[in-house]
């Protein structure tokens, strides 16, 4: 264990801020574009893809570095990503909303007594975040982060020691487990009739949930995840009980100064006890309604799931102005979004135009056979993932290559497609991509979780690899 307590050290030390290593990463990514791939005829290039590049005239130069240059900028820019990233940020800040509510805390404090140490904190936490996690994996990022950080301020409030940092990297838990759960998104687009004519052109029968999420494979990776990754952690806890109480604002009111407001005319209905409450239960009733005539799971997107946090937050507001002045404290938390997410977009686009996923994917199904292919494919869609952090993207660059090898190989689709889903959840753990509303809301950096989340990180490649060597 001095083992660990020396790396968590030397992690600490060696990781810059979040906003340095998506610079770092397109650093790395822009030159191996430039030495790996060559320059692209975008008049004659038979791929969709390139059809979207409108960065003139960078983007009909003959010289490749221009091109890279075009390709980054597009993605940096890409209006659907942005919009992505607004989702993102809604979801943080109305998840925030949401559990600075007075019925939420009194919720959670009613499981706070029982983490009254490190060990059982990150217990508790590990195993409902991955629980949540499993059905989706919004909720999933934004509860994890939120009952991470009321732990410590329980600790704070009792004047407990606590290991912080553990705690919220067991928070973070449940993106090491999202892609195999209802809400991933390669089986959830592998199950939609008509996906793989519009993904490989050719007319295969939908890859439906008993081959991917409910098969036995599945489920008994699942089962072991949900002991295996809270034992640990409690184990891990007890070596690293901490020796330092959190510190939090004694305050946990939000938007509140002290000095009461002068309230007149039309702003009035702002304050009215019941303006929430009625304007929520209307939000709450159309996502209700939606949900039923859709009929599946497949519905809970980032708009629906941000549809109902926001009406959650306003009922439980009480008041228009009360849920306004939660959503002005929790605007904070959502800076390394906006700023960072960009970032992110551009490698995208690199890695998208340029032609690096299909190399990358290339090389490892090239040397791969029917034992093997699925572990090749673990691993090349978690190196992808360090620069695509995005499981639909991933899926939509990288897909077509694993279809059409699996179908050369005659390995089952559904387990190939599963191994493209463990390998694009298990390197979160390493990506901070994702980490970036969870250290919003708890007030960590990265180099504070990164010992800890490597740690799940290893367990998990061991569970995923011999899954997919079992089965």
């Amino acid at each position: 264990m001095k083992f660990f307590q020396s790396f968590e050290k030397f992690m600490r030390k060696l990781f810059p801020s979040t906003f340095t290593i998506a610079i770092f990463l397109t650093i790395i990514t822009f030159i191996l574009a430039l030495i790996l791939t060559e320059p692209v005829n975008l008049e004659t290039s038979s791929k969709p893809v390139h059809r979207e590049i409108s960065f003139d005239p960078l983007s009909n130069s003959d010289i490749h570095i221009f091109q890279i240059t075009a390709f980054w900028y597009n993605g940096l820019w890409n209006t659907a990503l942005l919009a992505f990233a607004v989702q993102m940020m809604l979801i943080l800040v109305l998840g925030y909303v949401l559990a600075s509510t007075k019925p939420f805390q009194l919720l959670i404090e009613k499981v706070l007594v029982f983490c009254n140490s490190t060990p059982k904190s990150v217990f508790l936490v590990t195993l409902l975040t991955l629980l949540v996690s499993f059905f989706n994996w919004g909720l999933g990022l934004i509860f994890g982060a939120i009952f991470a950080k009321k732990v410590g301020e329980y600790a704070c409030k009792q004047k407990t020691p606590l290991n912080y940092p553990l705690i919220v990297a067991a928070g973070y838990s449940g993106l090491m487990v999202w892609h195999g759960g209802i809400s991933g998104s390669a089986p959830l687009k592998a199950a939609e009739s008509g996906h793989f004519m519009a993904l490989v052109g050719q007319n295969l029968p939908p890859v439906d949930f008993s081959q991917t999420i409910f098969s036995l494979m599945n489920i008994v990776i699942a089962a072991v995840l949900l002991v295996v990754l809270p034992l640990a952690l409690y184990l891990l806890g007890k070596k690293n009980p901490g020796i330092s109480i959190p510190i939090f604002s004694s305050s946990s009111e939000i938007g509140s100064n002290g000095k009461s407001e002068e309230i007149s005319g039309a702003e009035r209905i702002d304050h009215f006890k019941w303006s929430g409450i009625v304007l929520g239960s209307v939000f709450i009733l159309i996502a209700t309604l939606k949900g039923a005539e859709t009929g599946n799971l497949s519905v809970i997107d980032p708009n629906y799931l941000n549809f109902l946090l926001l009406g959650l937050g306003l009922i439980l507001s009480g008041s228009i102005a009360r849920f306004l002045k939660l959503v002005k404290n929790a605007m904070g938390a959502a800076a390394g979004i906006l700023i960072q997410f960009p970032l992110y977009f551009g490698i995208m686009g690199i890695m998208k135009y340029s032609g690096l996923v299909e190399i990358f994917s290339d090389f490892l199904m090239n040397i791969s056979n029917e034992t093997t292919f699925p572990l090749y494919t673990f691993l090349s869609a978690g190196l992808i993932n360090i620069f695509v952090p995005s499981g639909g993207g991933q899926w939509a660059v990288q897909g077509p290559i694993i279809v059409e090898a699996a179908q050369n190989l005659n390995i089952p689709l559904g387990k190939a497609i599963m191994a493209l889903a463990y390998g694009d959840q298990i390197t979160n753990m390493l990506q901070p991509f994702w980490a970036l509303p969870l250290l919003g809301i708890t007030g960590l950096k990265a180099k504070d979780i990164i010992p800890y989340t490597l740690f799940l990180m290893t367990i998990g490649t061991i569970i995923f690899v011999t899954g997919l060597l079992l089965f």
